[in-house]
């Protein structure tokens, strides 16, 4: 009778341990399971770029990629539509607030990368730089000669919180896409159009090398010293336009999306920001030591 109730309980403790092992087999991880990031359109290679490599590191992994303005894919994070997001501009007070009361989480921005607003023309152009005066009035101007890729774009937010004004009081053109801004510039020779850099930061990539060579970017004039959105530029932020990528997550525990976040900070991760053409934003101090 005693043998008979032993097999009995090691027959339902082996059950019950088969259910905890099916039961862990589907919980969300870090190396395994289904992430959509948002991303504005200005910097969704980079997101790429550290996406392939998360999924070749984690084969169990799936990552998707979308496309979504800024201030729209953060309203999105907020309702938990979605679990991670690329933002660029500083948040403000209020947002922070109802981050923090939403998702039920510290602000705590997990920067990644250092990227650029840049101001570009043909190539054939005779403008050789622009200056923050130009920049300033030029936004307030009716004849709209900068052309940004649409409204509650991480660009337009960028560059407006930079000159302190909200994006609805500038003037502007408007050519939906940073890449198609650049292949339509031609037509409208006196315009200039505002991308994010890593549009075409791509070193030895084609199209953006294809890219690079259609258009002009303009140095910066402040205070009568031209800046520029190169190497330099970018790792001591001298470039007036230089801004940070960070992401940010309603994900409270160290799932896929902790998880990518982690990867896309450490130096793995920092390498093939730095192969995307942009400023590695957690190594470049030991890059300045070795320089």
């Amino acid at each position: 009778m005693r043998n008979s109730l032993k097999i009995v309980l090691l027959s339902v403790m082996s059950i019950a341990a088969l259910g905890c092992k099916k039961k862990e087999d589907k919980s969300p991880s870090y190396h395994k399971g289904d992430l959509t990031i948002l991303t504005d359109e200005s910097f969704k290679s980079v997101t790429e770029a550290l996406a392939d490599g998360y999924m070749i590191n984690y084969p169990e992994t799936h990552i998707k990629i979308v496309t979504q303005k800024e201030d729209l894919a953060f309203l999105d994070l907020l309702k938990d539509k979605a679990r991670i997001t690329v933002m660029s501009r500083d948040l403000t007070p209020e947002e922070k607030k109802a981050y923090e009361e939403q998702v039920d989480l510290k602000f705590l921005p997990a920067k990644f990368a250092a990227d650029a607003v840049v101001f570009v023309v043909p190539k054939d152009s005779p403008k050789q730089s622009i200056s923050m005066d130009e920049i300033k009035a030029g936004l307030e101007s009716e004849a709209k000669n900068f052309i940004f890729d649409g409204t509650n774009s991480s660009n337009l937010n960028f560059v407006a919180q930079k000159l302190k004004k909200q994006p609805k009081d500038l003037k502007f053109s408007i050519i939906p896409g940073n890449q198609n801004i650049i292949e339509e510039l031609g037509r409208y020779p006196d315009k200039i159009g505002v991308i994010g850099l890593n549009t075409f930061s791509r070193p030895y990539d084609k199209t953006s090398e294809r890219l690079r060579e259609m258009v002009k970017v303009l140095p910066v004039e402040v205070g009568g010293k031209l800046y520029t959105s190169d190497n330099e530029g970018l790792r001591k932020m001298t470039y007036p336009f230089t801004r940070v990528l960070y992401f940010l997550t309603n994900e409270g525990n160290f799932n896929i999306a902790n998880g990518f976040i982690r990867y896309s900070c450490t130096q793995l991760g920092q390498m093939i920001v730095q192969k995307e053409g942009l400023q590695p934003y957690n190594i470049f101090k030991r890059e300045v030591q070795m320089r």
